[in-house]
């Protein structure tokens, strides 16, 4: 079963398309990494600084590759620079509501 790894960032408003840039480019280096099946970006509605990026992994082991390997790349750096608060990643598995 694939696992899905969710990342929250949060940046203040003046530097929102700042982090949204660098958050676009993130994920347009993820396909090049083992076990990466797919990535959903999504803004806030009421507050364009605050992003969620759903991706899907064959493994948490691919996952977790991509975050040790990324961890040093300006890409992720910058982001870290970046936001009012520590990015947050959490591991999920997808939760099958059995047959009625």
């Amino acid at each position: 079963m694939s696992i899905y790894s969710i990342w929250e960032s949060r940046f203040a408003a003046a530097e929102a398309a700042e982090g949204r840039a660098v958050t676009e480019a993130i994920w347009r280096d993820m396909p090049g990494f083992d076990g990466y099946l797919s990535h959903e970006l999504l803004v806030d509605a009421d507050h364009p600084g605050h992003l969620l990026v759903i991706s899907q992994w064959t493994t948490r082991e691919h996952a977790d590759a991509s975050l040790r390997s990324y961890a040093a790349h300006p890409n992720a750096q910058a982001a870290n620079r970046l936001v009012t608060e520590p990015r947050r990643r959490t591991i999920a598995t997808r939760l099958v509501a059995e047959p009625r």
